[in-house]
């Protein structure tokens, strides 16, 4: 399923003789798209998990859904997809969808037998396996146009012969590229289209489909993994055949992430066999996942752009309200590390978030100060201390206070503290149990300390009825291993009870 650019927009936007190179947005990372023209170019992208491409080149963006095969399409998978596009902020100006292009492609197919660019096979699919990896030719390749015409109806009709027969295409049987050796253009399948239902017997291949609808949607620039790099020879052969305008492909490696999968078809197995919650379970690596675990749409975009420079010295060019990235995608395998996006989107939540305090509830510590107020007051800090937008929050101050076991296990005896948001307090007594945990602390202020005496900043609540409840849970990996050759699924889920102050939830 893919996404198009579309053309120009009249709005105040530069000429199409502008050149690229000379646009100035200090906000934007520049591109120089070979063989672009302002305000013409049009490309396909894949609109799931790793970003948003927005052309430099002022086009308008059509969504295009290549639902070829009516086995793997669903409308849940689009649903979600539009989901994912309104995440990442992409405004589009129409959908398609390559089946409404299917009485065209069946129209292209039937040319392509009569002028002698294409035939019918029945051979079993093993066999046609074996010949193409031995570069043997069908017994039906010479076949008379008149016999692949008759049996192109019976798939059409979906009897008991059209069946057994496909579409391939009269390439090179004999090239090294193995995309070439006479690849597979239509196949008979019974099964109803999410779309357009039982109408069709017959379903092209996305190899067939996408150089058409490309070339007759008016893309310009194919942007593609490459992956399929073996098959550009064949993607610009195929439209030579059809009598088509090549479309220009362009190349970018996919981000491949540790302790994840990434194809579509494994992750499925994952939410089919009830090991996740669904599509948006925080340990996928899709839009919705990554997202729901705290994902900034800006960080992504931060973390695609800094993979580094595409093959031809251009990036892609995303929204951004920083300095200018003059990154663009690698054309490196990449099997990328989650911590370096996650720090990414520390550094740009950081500066910004709202900061509550919250305790570990298993083993806390009471810390009574003798000198305390016995009478609780309160008082109103900001909830973040360089960012007034953030807001306010209340703390109560009190003479009895919450503090963690694993801070309370950190102090001696007769140490100074710093208690984050009021000041220094002196322990003086240390109460543990059999197993060596920490039951009490007793201590008094000591408000004229400084805090740059102190090892220990210990933040804390107050001793109260109104603690709310709170439960964080930490996600672990999706699979137990870096690297996948056979899939170790892990449960990585840990729960973990807090308390907060209740005003400031």
């Amino acid at each position: 399923m893919e996404s198009a650019v579309s053309k120009k927009k009249e709005s105040s936007k530069p000429s199409s003789s502008t050149n690229v190179k000379e646009i100035v947005n200090s906000n934007r990372p520049e591109v120089d798209l070979p063989y672009a023209e302002m305000g013409k170019w049009l490309s396909p992208h894949r609109p799931c998990k790793s970003g948003f491409i927005e052309p430099i080149f002022y086009s308008e963006i059509f969504l295009r859904f290549d639902d070829t095969n009516p086995a793997k399409e669903s409308n849940e998978f689009v649903d979600n997809i539009l989901i994912d596009i309104a995440t990442l902020g992409i405004n589009y100006e129409k959908i398609t969808y390559t089946s409404d292009y299917f009485p065209n492609l069946m129209e292209m197919a039937e040319k392509l037998i009569k002028e002698g660019k294409a035939y019918i096979d029945d051979t079993p699919k093993e066999q046609v396996k074996y010949e193409r990896e031995k570069k043997i030719e069908s017994k039906c390749r010479n076949q008379s146009v008149d016999e692949n015409l008759k049996l192109w109806n019976e798939m059409i009709m979906g009897t008991e012969m059209g069946v057994q027969c496909c579409l391939r295409g009269k390439l090179d049987i004999t090239d090294n590229n193995g995309s070439m050796r006479d690849p597979t253009y239509y196949r008979c399948n019974p099964i109803p289209h999410h779309r357009v239902g039982s109408k069709y017997k017959i379903y092209p291949t996305y190899d067939f489909a996408c150089p058409f609808v490309d070339s007759i949607e008016g893309i310009t620039h194919m942007l593609r993994s490459n992956e399929y790099h073996d098959r550009n020879p064949q993607y610009s052969r195929i439209q030579e055949d059809m009598g088509l305008r090549k479309v220009h492909i362009y190349e970018f490696s996919r981000v491949n992430m540790v302790y994840t999968v990434l194809s579509k078809r494994k992750l499925l197995w994952f939410v089919e066999n009830n090991k996740v919650d669904g599509w948006d379970d925080a340990r996928f690596p899709t839009v919705q996942g990554i997202v729901r675990r705290g994902l900034q749409i800006q960080a992504l975009i931060h973390f695609i752009l800094d993979q580094g420079r595409m093959e031809w010295n251009v990036c892609f060019v995303l929204e951004w309200n920083g300095p200018i990235l003059n990154n663009g995608a690698s054309m490196n395998l990449n099997v990328m590390e989650w911590d370096k996006l996650w720090n990414i989107n520390k550094k740009m939540i950081d500066p910004v978030c709202p900061q509550h305090t919250a305790i570990l509830e298993e083993n806390r510590v009471l810390l009574t100060l003798l000198d305390g107020p016995h009478k609780p007051f309160v008082r109103v800090i900001p909830k973040h201390k360089k960012y007034a937008a953030a807001g306010d929050k209340t703390t109560t101050f009190t003479n009895k206070i919450w503090i963690e076991q694993a801070d309370a296990k950190a102090i001696s005896p007769n140490e100074e503290i710093t208690l984050m948001d009021w000041g220094n307090a002196i322990v003086r007594e240390i109460n543990k149990d059999k197993k060596g945990n920490v039951t009490e602390l007793i201590g008094v202020l000591h408000l004229d300390g400084s805090f740059k005496t102190t090892k220990l900043k210990l933040t804390w609540l107050p001793h109260t009825n109104e603690l709310v409840p709170l439960t964080l849970v930490e996600f672990g990996y999706l699979i137990t291993k870096k690297k996948k050759v056979r899939l170790y699924v892990t449960s990585q889920v840990q729960e973990c009870k807090f308390r907060v102050q209740s005003e400031n939830v």
